[in-house]
């Protein structure tokens, strides 16, 4: 089994959706032995924003500069990354009310018609299917509560909807709200992150 474990948070060895990635993937490792595991860190190796010069992929159109080239290039070894995983791991903060955008330019990298989705005269078809996909979702506030704070929410439910149209339908959620909101509810959210990492765990991948 192929993991493929992604960190896009910004505040290094600070971060709660960093170290609940690692645990994810370190109960994933524990539970399914020969586990390989890929780690790709968008703070320090983020693609560049799409362009005029990076949307060669999105147009067809071939590469005729060495800049067009490269990256051609970078887009080819994500879509490839993300393919070749069966179990993807993706930490995403709630920036902004939304993912950050080094986590948005790897997606809009991935997202490639003909790789992971494709028009067909039915509509849309996602083709990276048989995926498990474990979002770790952490968040400064309480957001899931209340009708108030879902309307504010565009990071869950992006990712849901952009890893849905690739075809990965087995989207999971270890979210971890409230985390500064003192001490107390802290350690409230990490606690109850940490019991949803061991209930993804009974689920098979």
């Amino acid at each position: 089994m192929q993991l493929l474990h992604i960190d896009s948070a910004i505040t290094g060895d600070q971060s709660v959706s960093r170290a609940l990635t690692a645990r994810t993937v370190q109960a994933w490792a524990q539970a399914h032995p020969g586990l390989q595991v890929e780690y790709l860190d968008l703070a320090k190796d983020a693609p560049s924003h799409l362009s005029a010069v990076s949307m060669g992929f999105r147009t067809g159109q071939q590469a005729t500069t060495e800049a067009e080239r490269q990256e051609n290039a970078i887009s080819e070894k994500l879509v490839s990354q993300f393919l070749a995983a069966d179990v993807v791991v993706i930490g995403a903060p709630f920036y902004n009310f939304s993912i950050p955008s080094q986590l948005k330019a790897w997606i809009d990298r991935v997202a490639q018609a003909g790789r992971t989705f494709r028009y067909t005269s039915a509509g849309p078809e996602g083709l990276a299917k048989d995926k498990t996909v474990i979002v770790v979702s952490t968040r400064g506030g309480v957001y899931s509560t209340s009708e108030g704070g879902r309307a504010m929410e565009h990071q869950e439910s992006l990712l849901q909807t952009v890893l849905g149209f690739m075809g990965v339908t087995d989207v999971r959620f270890v979210r971890a709200e409230g985390v500064a909101m003192g001490g107390d509810a802290k350690a409230t959210a990490l606690a109850q992150a940490e019991e949803a990492i061991q209930s993804q765990l009974t689920r098979a991948a």
